[in-house]
């Protein structure tokens, strides 16, 4: 049990009228904070053909999911699992630009991102020459397996249906860096 005199609380009354003002100050979302786990899983985009190897990642909360890119000019864009060739509608998906372009080996730079959840997280190659997405060239972290129904199978089904890959307007999310394994041998 504590014991406070007069003076004590007089003093601690005092000082909290005579601190500085305070200052504005921006919240944080402690939700939007992830700590990285410090594994990081490489895709290859176009190993043997139009396909992202592997097409199914299963990845924890901190997890950086990282793609190599392979002759010609691929990318990666975020969709959802009902429009696989299109980019998420409310602009916080993630899309890798058309920086990765090589005639031979890997690409001088990787596109990565952080996984932030457990929730699947759809995408797709947004390359319109080749028709890329409705070929196939797809793939999901973290896909549901407890439900058949949004399987990367039936996601694929669907991109085979499409018309077109819609490119994203800008290079956003994720990031850009040197690649850190450009003799991986993929």
């Amino acid at each position: 049990m504590y014991s406070f005199g007069a003076f004590t609380i007089l003093s601690q009354a005092i000082a909290a009228t005579t601190s500085a003002a305070p200052t504005t100050t921006t919240a944080r979302d402690a939700s939007k904070t992830v700590t990285l786990t410090g594994v990081t899983h490489s895709v290859v985009a176009g190993l043997a053909g139009l396909q992202f190897d592997p097409d199914n990642v299963v990845a924890e909360i901190g997890d950086i999911v990282e793609w190599h890119f392979l002759p010609k000019n691929h990318s990666i864009a975020q969709s959802n699992f009902a429009e696989p060739c299109q980019p998420l509608a409310d602009g916080t998906s993630f899309f890798a630009g058309f920086n990765f372009v090589t005639q031979q080996n890997q690409a001088p730079d990787v596109f990565q991102i952080v996984v932030k959840d457990k929730k699947p997280i759809w995408y797709y190659c947004p390359q319109q020459t080749g028709s890329l997405c409705q070929n196939g060239m797809v793939g999901v972290i973290n896909q549901n397996f407890d439900n058949p129904a949004f399987s990367l199978s039936k996601h694929r089904d669907l991109a085979a249906k499409t018309t077109v890959s819609i490119i994203p307007p800008v290079q956003q999310g994720g990031q850009v860096i040197a690649n850190p394994n450009p003799l991986g041998g993929f």
